[in-house]
């Protein structure tokens, strides 16, 4: 595609109110644009940049910061890829982005902890549970062990548990400073651009995607080559800007998270056994790179639109005390207070069976070049860097 050469640079980094042109329809041609600004969207925008510098590669995000979604607010936990279908995206992406993530830090300063996490079982239903967990990861390479009572009492006296499976390789990260890193990485040789909503998506010819841009002040239009929708929440409405031979549609998962405000002294993430279908990995215990305490996230179905509010009652809070209190009986139900919520774009509506990462070229509706992402939860925020790779894997021209 042919570019412009004084585009190498149109605008600064969170400078929202810039847009790309004014002048006239199409306003101007791009080689790549990459729709949100959470982590696999700048992670996608980072692979870009390294790989092909000489093209000109533009993030848009209508919001007015980075990641200030599903990207942020999370567990920010690095998972090891024990939970999914052994066959499935989500658990090949995500024991790769988990390896990714590792090396990075071995030469990239990015805050995280690699805690470890047990998985806990309280009877031997769930035992039975835990050793298939454990036979799977043994044959998808990621190290797991059990370890008994009396080693789990000495590690952890707090904690309630009839078994324990060990992941030593899982850990948090501090994933705003992750962000933050893959933002400066883009500003090389492209840039993001805040405030800077898709209002809609054409393909007049083979040319390439004209994409309508709009800032509070502007609109604009943009012909692209190469469009790669990881809209996140919103990645269905975008996708379905276009004739597709299916159109998506995307579910809202709510999760709670309650913060712990007493002393607690507890030195790995703590997981129940997870739910039936996936919907979510119980109400588990994590610690933040400050050490404080959080609980959750649980599941809650809720309708578009959507709001983070987190309701602190005594029937959401009676429900977190119980379902903490079978691994964690000491928790004083008076020190536990709503913290923040979180929304997961989901592609298996309630009590539907478990849906795998759907990213693909839309090449079947006609649409060469145009990379949806869609349904990315978690572990997309682990999965993001080997999520980049095998989009990248994808591009033909």
């Amino acid at each position: 595609m042919q570019r412009i050469s004084h585009l190498a640079k149109p605008f600064a980094l969170n400078q929202p109110w810039r847009a790309f042109s004014t002048t006239k329809t199409p306003e101007l041609q791009v080689d790549n644009i990459i729709i949100g600004a959470g982590v696999v969207g700048l992670a996608i925008g980072e692979k870009l940049t390294r790989e092909r510098p000489h093209e000109t590669t533009f993030v848009v995000e209508k919001n007015v910061r980075i990641g200030e979604e599903t990207s942020a607010r999370n567990s920010e936990v690095i998972h090891a890829g024990l939970y999914y279908p052994e066959d499935s995206l989500k658990t090949k992406l995500c024991i790769q982005g988990n390896r990714k993530l590792y090396k990075l830090f071995e030469t990239v300063d990015i805050p995280h902890r690699k805690l470890g996490k047990w998985v806990v079982a309280q009877n031997q239903e769930q035992d039975q549970y835990l050793q298939g967990l454990h036979e799977k990861a043994q044959r998808l390479g990621i190290e797991t062990y059990f370890i008994n009572q009396a080693q789990a009492s000495a590690q952890e006296p707090h904690i309630k548990l009839h078994s324990a499976l060990v992941s030593p390789s899982t850990g948090i990260i501090d994933s705003h400073h992750f962000m933050a890193y893959l933002e400066r990485k883009i500003s090389d040789t492209g840039d993001v651009a805040l405030c800077t909503k898709v209002t809609s998506i054409s393909k007049p010819s083979k040319d390439g995607f004209v994409v309508e841009l709009s800032t509070p002040t502007e609109t604009t239009t943009v012909l692209a080559k190469r469009v790669f929708n990881s809209g996140g929440l919103h990645a269905d409405k975008i996708s379905n800007m276009l004739p597709l031979a299916k159109p998506y549609r995307l579910h809202y998962a709510r999760g709670h998270y309650y913060a712990y405000n007493a002393p607690l002294q507890v030195n790995h993430l703590i997981y129940p056994c997870p739910e039936k279908n996936l919907a979510g990995l119980g109400t588990h215990l994590t610690l933040d790179m400050a050490g404080g305490i959080k609980f959750g996230p649980d599941v809650q179905y809720i309708e578009d639109p959507y709001d983070y509010s987190v309701p602190d009652d005594e029937e959401k809070k009676n429900a977190f005390v119980n379902a903490i209190h079978s691994y964690l009986p000491s928790l004083n139900k008076d020190k536990l207070h709503a913290d923040y919520s979180g929304i997961r774009p989901k592609l298996a509506g309630p009590g539907e069976p478990f849906q795998d990462f759907i990213i693909k070229e839309e090449s079947d509706s006609g649409h060469d070049n145009f990379f949806t992402l869609i349904g990315i939860e978690s572990p997309g925020l682990t999965s993001s860097l080997a999520i980049a790779d095998h989009v990248y894997s994808m591009i033909r021209t």
